[in-house]
């Protein structure tokens, strides 16, 4: 599986970005989509992740309220819409897959087998 993301950027505090990712394969439908962040010398952390059951998707606190994730799987794609972005939002946003059809969705990097390759995300204040 190979995930591609896109549609990072500059933007200035309050505004608004929608990331995708686009994943290869033929079983997409069967996986939980996560996204992840990590911001300049801190430890990689849960944002976001939408079950393969569909559901209620899984939040950090810190962006409930303001993050949506959804997915089509009829693109094999995942989107984060963000809006009111705060500076504390700067970071590379990573896609991640878990294939494993679990019951539950994972907030572990652990939990994720297949990861892209980021794209950075700057709020400027």
């Amino acid at each position: 599986v190979q995930l591609q993301a896109s549609g990072g950027g500059l933007v200035q505090a309050g505004g608004s970005l929608r990331l995708s990712c686009t994943a290869s394969g033929r079983t997409f439908s069967s996986y939980t989509m996560g996204w992840f962040r990590q911001a300049p010398g801190k430890e990689r952390e849960f944002v976001a992740a939408i079950s393969w059951r569909g559901g209620s998707p899984g939040y950090a606190d810190s962006v409930k309220g303001r993050f949506t994730i959804s997915r089509d799987n009829a693109k094999n794609t995942v989107y984060l819409q963000m809006n009111s972005l705060k500076p504390e939002d700067t970071a590379t946003y990573y896609c991640a897959a878990d294939p494993r059809s679990r019951s539950y969705i994972s907030t572990m990097i652990s939990g994720y087998d297949y990861w892209g390759q980021g794209t950075k995300v700057t709020v400027s204040s």
